[in-house]
């Protein structure tokens, strides 16, 4: 199994426009065929030192193997939401983890 786990942080964070066109960008992903299962959601109100929750949107994509990651990687709709949102976010930072 291969986890995506990516995290967002918006530009302009007081922008409700930016944060739903962000949310609609990412949940377009969930027609990727090569996702086993998708999360996408908001940091937890669990708060302790060893949590970061300063992003504002993260996605946790579940695939197969690194094969099936490597097609979502260029698949027509990965790429569109790069080019469509990538002025949104100031930050992503994302771990991707072998099970």
């Amino acid at each position: 199994m291969f986890v995506h786990n990516v995290f967002f942080w918006l530009k302009d964070k007081d922008s409700e426009e930016a944060k739903s066109a962000l949310l609609a960008g990412i949940k377009s992903l969930e027609a990727i065929e090569s996702i086993e299962k998708a999360y996408i959601g908001t940091p937890a109100t669990t708060r302790r030192p060893v949590i970061d929750a300063t992003y504002d949107f993260a996605e946790i994509m579940v695939f197969a193997d690194e094969a099936a990651h490597d097609v979502y990687q260029v698949h027509p709709l990965h790429t569109k939401f790069v080019a469509d949102c990538a002025h949104l976010w100031e930050r992503v930072l994302i771990y991707d983890v072998e099970a």
